[in-house]
């Protein structure tokens, strides 16, 4: 299961800011600052065992939001690309995700032996996910998959 953080070429970044301007503005209006882009880029291999490569846009540093540990858009480019299934529940985290662009499906499931449950996940699609319980996401087609992601510790 690859966590490894990787750095983005110049021309992958190129390429991820494209795609993500063309179907929204990824512009961060944070109080008290002047507007900014993403404050730091990621690029994951096998996310979670998942397959191809998954890129984030981290949209805030760490201390800039009370209980806040993720505020990043995801992208699945292509229909070869997911994030496998994976817990928070060790980390006591709740997860939201916004579908924004693309057509995807999201899964989840109450322990890692259980059946998963599917969701069709595409523009406004919202999911949650708390605890030990586990989730997965992947593209379904051949335009990227788009997710906003938020992710929270629990009280």
């Amino acid at each position: 299961m690859a966590r490894k953080r990787l750095p983005l070429s110049p021309r992958e970044k190129e390429r991820l800011d494209a795609l993500l301007a063309e179907v929204l503005d990824t512009t961060v209006h944070h109080y008290g600052t002047e507007p900014r882009s993403a404050v730091r880029y990621d690029k994951r291999e096998e996310m979670y065992g998942g397959t191809g490569t998954t890129y984030l846009a981290q949209l805030f540093a760490e201390d800039e939001l009370v209980n806040n540990r993720i505020g990043a858009y995801m992208v699945l480019p292509s229909a070869e690309d997911s994030v496998g299934f994976h817990t928070h529940g060790a980390r006591a985290e709740q997860e939201l995700y916004v579908g924004m662009h693309g057509r995807g499906t999201y899964l989840e499931k109450d322990s890692d032996a259980a059946a998963p449950r599917s969701v069709p996940i595409e523009r406004g699609t919202v999911t949650t996910i708390r605890g030990d319980a586990y989730h997965a996401v992947r593209n379904e087609g051949e335009i990227p998959l788009i997710v906003f992601v938020i992710t929270t510790n629990e009280p």
